[in-house]
């Protein structure tokens, strides 16, 4: 059987309602069992270690690479640990998760719910997408053991109220419904949406942890998308500078609020051996590269650089069929508080709630405590526990 492309073509939504996840779902996931978790435009998942923040978030980018057309093996490097720990394998040995989603947009309430085998070998076993609460709009029901694609079914009324057809067992259908719906009938276009505003809602997602230690040293030139840990953020700082000053000029105010010192310019300077560096200018003839900050300071500036960015900027697969404004960039950051001091916290949600308020962009980051963040509108707290 050919192998169908990695991402389906999308059809551009009319309406100017951006789609966006507002609800992950963790039905057998890790250490979660039937946890349905609220996504708002800037969302902190609060709780100890071990309460299961970072397997949430492994879970959203997971889904947002399905939703990109990733084969399983890439979503889910390590299956076997997303499998619960007390889960006990069946009679042919199979154990597995289940994870799922909720997004809004144009169609209205959109839910994916995926299964997934993880032993003996990975593979998708069940997977249902409903639109608007009135059922399924595509179902593909329990894999058959030895088969490599599985019958899915999608309902789309009319003379022909059930279409079925063969999809493969490592990859998403949800993302493969726009080759398969000819999208002629009322019933096949309401497949259509709900699917095309899945895959947009799911797809710009970028997980971001910045690493201080890889960000002090110069990078070789040229590095002009961001890396989930930050270390080519001099390189990349060398592009933004120069493509929109408007935007510079917001994150060196940024900069200046987060980092002691005085702080005039952040700028990426071009050394003989055609490497980057980044340094921020003092105003008074001094310069300090970037090397020389603390931990705080340095994961503080890769934030502000994300928040303030976009998916041209951020090393992700955006649905490029569609336009940039009707797209949410959602971004995922473990440990959004590490390292920082209570104004640079601070500092770092005042700035990611101005942000997403503007609805092109939301976050969701894990903390170990979420105190600190009383009282700041338009920030929607989960508390975990273990």
């Amino acid at each position: 059987m050919t192998q169908p492309p990695a991402a389906a073509p999308l059809t551009p939504c009319t309406s100017l309602v951006r789609p966006r996840i507002t609800e992950l779902r963790l039905s057998a996931f890790a250490g979660h069992r039937r946890a349905a978790l609220p996504l708002g435009p800037l969302t902190l998942l609060a709780g100890p270690s071990g309460c299961g923040k970072s397997s949430a978030l492994r879970a959203c980018e997971a889904l947002a690479r399905l939703g990109g057309g990733a084969a399983l093996g890439e979503a889910f490097p390590d299956p076997v640990a997303c499998v619960p720990e007390r889960a006990r394998p069946d009679a042919q040995q199979r154990r597995g998760f289940r994870i799922g989603c909720t997004a809004d947009g144009p169609a209205g309430p959109v839910r994916l719910d995926v299964a997934v085998q993880a032993e003996p070998h990975l593979r998708v076993v069940g997977e249902r997408l409903t639109a608007g609460g009135t059922g399924p709009a595509g179902d593909r029901p329990c894999a058959t053991p030895g088969k490599r694609s599985v019958q899915a079914a999608w309902h789309t009324a009319g003379p022909t109220p059930v279409t079925r057809g063969p999809l493969p067992d490592d990859r998403l259908g949800t993302a493969l419904l726009p080759l398969r719906v000819a999208g002629r009938t009322s019933g096949q276009r309401r497949v259509l949406a709900a699917a095309e505003q899945m895959v947009v809602a799911l797809r710009s997602a970028f997980a971001c942890d910045p690493d201080p230690g890889r960000m002090r040293g110069p990078v070789p030139a040229g590095s002009a998308r961001l890396l989930r840990h930050c270390g080519n953020l001099a390189g990349v700082l060398l592009r933004t500078h120069a493509e929109c000053g408007h935007r510079h000029t917001q994150f060196v105010a940024a900069v200046r609020a987060g980092c002691a010192g005085p702080v005039a310019d952040v700028l990426a300077e071009l050394p003989a051996d055609g490497t980057v560096r980044a340094v921020l200018d003092r105003g008074d003839g001094i310069r300090t590269e970037l090397g020389r900050l603390g931990e705080g300071e340095l994961r503080y500036v890769a934030l502000a650089l994300v928040l303030l960015t976009g998916p041209g900027v951020l090393d992700l697969d955006p649905a490029g069929e569609v336009p940039a404004a009707l797209q949410t960039l959602t971004v995922l950051a473990d440990g959004l508080d590490r390292s920082l001091d209570p104004g640079q916290r601070s500092e770092l949600l005042r700035l990611a709630a101005r942000m997403c308020e503007r609805g092109h962009i939301r976050l969701v980051g894990a903390v170990s405590d979420a105190s600190w963040a009383a009282g700041t509108d338009g920030v929607t707290v989960v508390h975990l526990k273990p």
